[in-house]
């Protein structure tokens, strides 16, 4: 499946949703929709659905944003060396579509492996348990 153009994903995402995911912007702290989501579920990518991150790897990290111990399928997460805004972070993308997710950090639960996954909550859809994906 090709990657959708820009023209296409401005029209398919919201203002917001397009500057996280092909800009990678971040979206203000305590203002995500998912930050609160405690139903059991996948959270998918905004842009191509990938499955991302499972509600049971969710945590409430205080921060203002989604947070996850581990992705759902390793395989579909590309964690990438960010150099930007003079910190040193690792910047987590979708590796189907290539969208800017949020970052890795080392301060995560550590009985739970001690990484935080900090999420941008519109760069991700929540599917709940037992409901279908729609196309």
């Amino acid at each position: 499946m090709a990657k959708p153009s820009d023209k296409e994903l401005a029209e398919q995402l919201t203002p917001e949703q397009y500057e996280v995911t092909q800009h990678a912007t971040t979206e203000p702290p305590f203002s995500g929709k998912l930050l609160k989501e405690k139903r059991s579920g996948v959270f998918r990518c905004v842009v191509c659905g990938s499955e991302l991150f499972s509600s049971d790897t969710k945590f409430d990290s205080g921060t203002g944003w989604p947070s996850f111990t581990d992705p759902m399928h390793r395989e579909h997460v590309e964690l990438v060396s960010d150099n930007s805004h003079g910190l040193q972070r690792v910047e987590v993308t979708c590796k189907s579509c290539g969208a800017h997710l949020g970052h890795v950090f080392e301060d995560g639960p550590v009985d739970r492996g001690g990484k935080r996954y900090c999420i941008n909550s519109c760069a991700l859809e929540f599917q709940p348990e037992g409901e279908r994906k729609h196309s």
